[in-house]
């Protein structure tokens, strides 16, 4: 299970908030409004969670808040890939690997840098290490 349980709707907050390095809620709406429809109330709720999560530092600026990662996204990435894994792959990253290339979702390019990035590994473990 992810240490901080972001949801997806919550990941779409954390974005524009990692984006811009912190933000208001006026500013989080104004993002999210075009593209989502949420009204000011989910957006203050959805704010109000993450801070009870601890992914978010809300400090009181005259009369608004601005909200502050506690989190990086990459550190959030890291967790949620780690819980991904965990959880749909029993922790086996390789089968998670196999699996993407399998089913097309790996571009050529990428292909060719995990070649060069096995075979570096290779190198450095030598013969017999697994």
């Amino acid at each position: 299970m992810a240490k901080y349980g972001i949801t997806e709707t919550q990941w779409r907050i954390m974005e524009v908030i990692w984006a811009r390095g912190s933000a208001t809620a006026a500013e989080v709406i104004d993002v999210m409004l075009p593209e989502t429809g949420w009204n000011h109330q989910t957006v203050r709720t959805l704010l109000a969670r993450l801070v009870q999560k601890g992914v978010l530092r809300a400090e009181p600026v005259k009369n608004y808040y601005v909200y502050w990662p506690l989190v990086s996204r990459e550190e959030s990435i890291r967790e949620e890939g780690e819980s991904f894994v965990n959880r749909v792959f029993n922790g086996n990253a390789d089968e998670l690997l196999v699996h993407f290339v399998r089913e097309g979702m790996v571009s050529r390019k990428t292909l060719e840098n995990l070649q060069s990035l096995v075979q570096e590994e290779n190198r450095k473990r030598g013969p017999n290490d697994d």
